[in-house]
């Protein structure tokens, strides 16, 4: 894998939006098979249709050398990849401002360090349920006591500002939305509560009567805890509130109801290398054939990325009846 030597180009798309933002899907594979994330019996890709590391690598640093600032690895599972440790190594080396991964915890208690010392800088930690029999019926495979040891690994190894998710749904979790906030205010973590997306066709539940609005969580917190805005920036779609008392800080994702497409500076590229200019949409652009064609020279694959900004709709369309806009599960679009 080899760096760049390009300077810094801005990706700006037609609504003058720059992308500086890339969640990078390091594979389709986990170990939990959450509802409403995706089947209970999934179909993968082919291992011969996965991106290699290097290939993973070299999509990094093109970007990189496009001016972006902030990488997410994410899946699936990406700590279900073998060899990641040797792609975020890769990546930690490229000089952004912010690296980060978004993973279920499970394997955390074997990598956390590692990933650390790799130069992982930051964590997204999933977490629905502090019930045991709860959390299992919302991951299908999950064990509870797993996901805490690897938040307690991630605090022991040293990763600063750890945010656990959590997407609540009306009937099953969101009864637990003030022992979520007590459980990171008794452990210094922060949290985001999202809205359940309507990616892929799930069996589990019809989420136009699950579906439970930030505005609904926030009242929820606000019976015990007043919230006060902060302008927190992380590049994400998080909107941030802290309590007076406690430094945690409590941030809500709102794809339906506070929509956040106005500022949006991201992409993601799926396990398979195609890039997806907008996590509500299809529109996306096949990168394989500028890895795989031009095995030595990164200049293709750059131009490739800089014309796709065209193609960067101006907003997604989610609703909240339950229809499912888009036929590929969350698995697949990666995070």
């Amino acid at each position: 894998m080899n760096s760049l030597k390009h300077p810094p180009q801005p990706l700006v798309d037609r609504f003058g939006r720059q992308v500086r933002y890339v969640r990078l899907s390091v594979t389709d594979r986990c170990d939990f098979r959450c509802v409403y994330c995706m089947s209970e019996k999934m179909t993968f890709l082919p291992r011969e249709e996965v991106l290699s590391l290097e290939e993973l690598g070299r999509i990094a640093s093109v970007f990189v050398s496009l001016g972006v600032e902030k990488i997410r690895l994410t899946g699936g599972e990406p700590l279900v990849r073998r060899d990641l440790p040797e792609l975020v190594e890769f990546i930690g080396q490229l000089g952004l401002k912010d690296f980060a991964m978004t993973t279920n915890g499970s394997q955390l208690p074997r990598f956390a360090k590692t990933l650390k010392a790799a130069g992982l800088k930051r964590l997204n930690i999933s977490l629905d349920s502090l019930q045991a029999d709860k959390f299992q019926r919302i991951t299908r495979k999950g064990e509870l006591a797993q996901v805490l040891a690897g938040i307690e690994a991630a605090q022991v190894a040293g990763f600063e500002r750890i945010k656990l998710n959590a997407v609540i749904m009306r009937g099953r979790n969101e009864d637990e939305v003030l022992d979520l906030v007590e459980f990171v205010r008794d452990r210094g973590l922060d949290i985001s509560f999202i809205e359940e997306m309507p990616l892929g066709e799930v069996s589990d539940h019809g989420r136009d009567e699950t579906f439970c609005s930030s505005d609904e969580v926030r009242r929820i917190i606000e019976t015990r805890y007043p919230l006060q805005h902060v302008p927190t920036q992380t590049g994400g779609p998080s909107r941030y509130y802290q309590m007076p008392d406690h430094s945690s800080q409590i941030g809500f994702i709102s794809p339906h109801s506070h929509n956040f497409c106005g500022d949006c500076n991201r992409v993601r590229v799926t396990v398979e290398g195609r890039l997806l200019l907008c996590l509500g949409n299809e529109h996306a652009v096949d990168l394989r054939p500028y890895l795989r064609d031009y095995p030595t020279d990164n200049e293709p694959l750059r131009q490739a990325l800089i014309e796709a900004m065209d193609l960067k709709p101006e907003r997604h369309h989610f609703t909240t009846d339950g229809e499912v806009q888009i036929l590929r599960f969350m698995n697949m679009t990666g995070g």
